[in-house]
């Protein structure tokens, strides 16, 4: 069976592949210092409460934060002995590798996300992640990933918003019954919620103008489903797009090793 790890900036997920399906998937709080053992107590002790005892063979990476790589390598090595592929570096192909400037370094999510997106809906795509950041990823025709935009994510706008206005509390991301807010709570949700339906449908339309061809829209991340209610123009929405596209990768990858 294959492990596939999602590691973010914010939370780290845990998928188990059986080949057919995803038997679970786990999540946890990204920390660069939890250590190999701790991350094999909290695993083995939630896969036993799902009352399922995985076979693991094989484990894929992609990280957005290098420093909890070196972890997730010896927990990969010492506890199912094996070596992890990890998204990002040279032995871990790409089904279509990025068409970007040279030297450029992508972030293996986008990476992932592009695989997944490619092999589910085929090309002319626009991937756009509901995350720490919210990004848009552009999917050509033939599967490569061709670049995109980085906006800052929703919880982390309000953050921001709290922290530079003392006076303004925290508020949950919900979509507002009204546009016009009647107290400071309202009056914020529907700038968040408003404000991200217009970053998005305005970031989507500008791409699809410069990419000069149709272009499908495909709403993955946290929030994707609760975007959705604002009119944005997705045509699909991907709650598990990450982990699937680490299993295409890894397939990949060990068909290349066969050949």
């Amino acid at each position: 069976m294959l492990l596939a790890i999602d590691c973010g900036n914010t939370n780290t997920v845990f998928s188990i592949w059986d080949g057919k399906e995803f038997l679970c998937t786990l999540r946890t709080s990204t920390h660069h210092a939890r250590t190999a053992d701790a991350y094999f107590t909290w695993f083995s002790t939630l896969v036993n409460h799902y009352g399922i005892s995985p076979d693991i063979t094989d484990v894929i990476i992609s990280s957005t934060v290098p420093r909890v790589v070196f972890n997730l390598r010896v927990f990969a090595d010492r506890f199912f002995g094996c070596r992890p592929m990890v998204v990002g570096k040279p032995e871990c192909l790409l089904p279509h590798p990025p068409r970007v400037d040279p030297g450029t370094q992508v972030g293996p999510d986008r990476l992932v996300n592009t695989a997944g997106a490619y092999d589910r809906h085929g090309g002319d795509l626009i991937v756009v992640d509901f995350g720490t950041a919210t990004t848009f990823d552009v999917v050509a025709r033939d599967g490569a990933y061709l670049g995109g935009v980085i906006a800052p994510g929703v919880n982390l706008s309000l953050e921001a918003l709290h922290m530079a206005a003392a006076a303004l509390p925290h508020v949950d991301v919900t979509k507002p019954q009204k546009v016009i807010g009647t107290n400071t709570v309202d009056c914020m949700q529907s700038g968040v919620f408003w404000g991200y339906v217009g970053l998005v449908n305005g970031i989507c339309e500008r791409i699809r103008a410069e990419y000069d061809r149709p272009m499908r829209i495909i709403g993955t991340g946290g929030l994707a489903t609760l975007f959705a209610q604002g009119e944005m123009l997705f045509d699909e929405i991907e709650d598990d797009l990450t982990m699937h596209g680490l299993a295409v990768i890894h397939e990949y990858n060990k068909k290349a090793e066969a050949q």
